[in-house]
């Protein structure tokens, strides 16, 4: 207890940033937000006539508003209860695509 290796106070304490349980109203805000833009960038580069593949694939996915509440804040986990966790538990959920999950999840 006493000594070289005593525990410090900040690892005593618990996480520094704790992460809530369930999203908040305005995360959830936030989210359909992001979505958004990200549909109007697609909607924009398919419009100015360029053609990719990435074009191709980002045009496969759903929109916002044909995505169901469940796959808008959670995201399929082989690890979790229900096999669902929460989007705002993956690292970086704010910058990478999450809108396609396996069937039957």
């Amino acid at each position: 207890m006493f000594g070289a290796f005593r525990p410090t106070l900040a690892v005593s304490v618990g996480l520094l940033w704790s992460t809530p349980w369930r999203l908040s109203v305005t995360r959830k805000a936030n989210v359909r937000g992001r979505l958004k833009k990200v549909d109007a960038v697609i909607e924009a580069v398919r419009a100015s006539g360029v053609q990719c593949e990435a074009l191709t694939n980002a045009l496969a996915l759903p929109k916002e508003h044909e995505m169901d509440p469940k796959d808008k804040y959670t995201v399929f986990s082989r690890h979790h209860r229900g096999y669902r966790k929460g989007i705002h538990k993956v690292p970086k959920w704010t910058r990478i695509t999450q809108r396609i999950n396996p069937k039957g999840f």
